[in-house]
């Protein structure tokens, strides 16, 4: 049976592809199954890693996918270098990028537009219909404004049904402990991510009985990307932190690993998406980011780090605006990045117990957290701290320590899920971001 007609999904970086795109798309094919014809069009922006295009052709449901770099060429003249054709009849629906991304390729094509809003709703007069994450403000509009819910809550009923042989495939004993190690998916990340996370590993795995550690690898990395990170001579930012090195091993059968010199296997796991392994691990260990979202709506426990060390090395953190601009630049980007910081601090502790703070002995990392706010996005949305965020210079035996403490106290660990799937919520809003889809794909209905 032909497709009846086109739903065009707008997106823009690998968080938004796994925790919007990919639970809509997997919602719309099981509702719509052959009735829609669903294109995935990737949009510009300054997050994306290049990747996203060969992400979202992993994803089942999806018939095309139009990578970044045609995006001005469709949008200008409706054409691309492969031909697509355009039915009749479409919807056009924006998860990600730019909002007016999405209004101008609807014009363009003729079709209606849905935005899925998280923060705020631009383009009201010009769209269709308005999927707001939570209630928003928003001024007298045409177009039809429902609720939804958070699509990333979503992410918690798929993959399911999968239940990979994680610990054969490792070759690891079925009652083996097993902790995710995330240390991100950016360079700025990676370069003392992977090396703290590969020294986490090696004291984990000197305890008795060993626990085993898998890192779930970006789908915008290789795994010769990610292994540069653990050798010093491409990676010279090792020295700012007491990590570790490694050896990227790939044998002909079984699963690749990164070997410390101490023996450590820290596995690499590259099936995509990665919701049936993380579902088996007993905790993670991540980088700030849309990570500890994406932890959080499968409820599996977290301990989120930021190294101080960061400060010597990174320039991207994610500030938006003038700040994230700065610190972006070359030559000076470092030292405006140790500004920022310490203005944020300032900020969130005002100027006299700063002042306090800069004046002591020794740096008390535990008022700087304080300063900084919460990071992790489950304590953003509890305004607690849901799961510990570790700030300051880390030391990998501490953190494996924490991590072999939630461990010999699983009653730690199940009140954490308790309260991920308290803060998160229930899913469904995909179901009702679909079944908007559908209603307005046909011209002439209104909601």
């Amino acid at each position: 049976m032909a497709a009846e007609q086109d739903i065009v999904v707008l997106s823009n970086g690998p968080g938004e592809l796994a925790t919007w795109v990919y639970p809509y798309v997997t919602a719309l094919r099981q509702e719509a199954t052959d009735q829609v014809r669903i294109s995935v069009v990737m949009v510009p922006c300054p997050h994306a890693s290049g990747r996203e295009a060969d992400i979202a052709r992993c994803y089942l449901g999806v018939d095309r996918v139009l990578p970044v770099q045609e995006f001005w060429r469709l949008l200008c003249t409706k054409t691309t270098s492969s031909g697509w054709d355009w039915l009749p009849h479409g919807v056009v629906v924006f998860l990600g990028g730019d909002q007016l991304f999405a209004v101008l390729l609807a014009k363009r094509l003729g079709y209606r537009c849905i935005l899925y809003c998280e923060w705020q709703a631009r383009w009201h007069r010009w769209v269709d219909v308005i999927a707001l994450r939570r209630p928003l403000p928003l001024p007298p509009t045409r177009a039809h404004v429902a609720v939804i819910g958070d699509l990333m809550t979503d992410v918690q009923t798929l993959g399911r049904g999968e239940q990979p042989q994680v610990h054969q495939d490792l070759g690891i004993a079925a009652d083996t402990p097993l902790v995710a190690l995330m240390a991100g998916s950016k360079p700025n990340k990676l370069k003392l991510g992977v090396p703290l996370c590969l020294a986490i590993a090696d004291h984990l795995a000197t305890v008795n009985p060993p626990v085993a550690c898998v890192i779930p690898v970006a789908p915008t990395l290789t795994l010769e990307t990610l292994g540069r990170y653990a050798d010093p001579q491409h990676n010279p930012d090792l020295k700012h932190i007491a990590g570790t090195t490694a050896q990227l091993q790939q044998p002909p059968e079984g699963i690749p690993y990164l070997e410390t010199p101490k023996g450590t296997k820290v596995y690499l796991w590259q099936q995509l998406p990665n919701y049936p392994l993380l579902r088996q691990v007993a905790i993670a260990v991540t980088t700030v980011g849309a990570n500890t979202a994406e932890l959080a709506a499968l409820n599996v426990p977290m301990i989120v780090l930021l190294p101080a060390q960061q400060l010597r090395v990174q320039r991207a953190h994610p500030w938006d605006g003038l700040a994230g601009l700065l610190v972006a630049l070359p030559a000076i980007g470092r030292h405006w990045t140790a500004l920022v910081f310490w203005a944020l601090v300032a900020k969130g502790l005002g100027w006299r117990q700063f002042w306090q703070l800069l004046q002591a002995p020794e740096m008390d990392w535990q008022l700087v957290k304080q300063g900084l706010g919460y990071k992790a996005w489950p304590n953003l949305w509890a305004q607690q701290e849901i799961v510990p965020e570790l700030v300051g210079s880390l030391d990998p035996h501490a953190v494996a320590q924490q991590i072999l403490y939630y461990l010999a106290h699983p009653q730690e660990l199940t009140a954490m899920k308790a309260a991920l799937q308290n803060v998160v919520g229930d899913p469904g809003a995909a179901a009702k971001l679909v079944d908007l889809t559908l209603k307005i794909a046909d011209k002439g209905h209104r909601l």
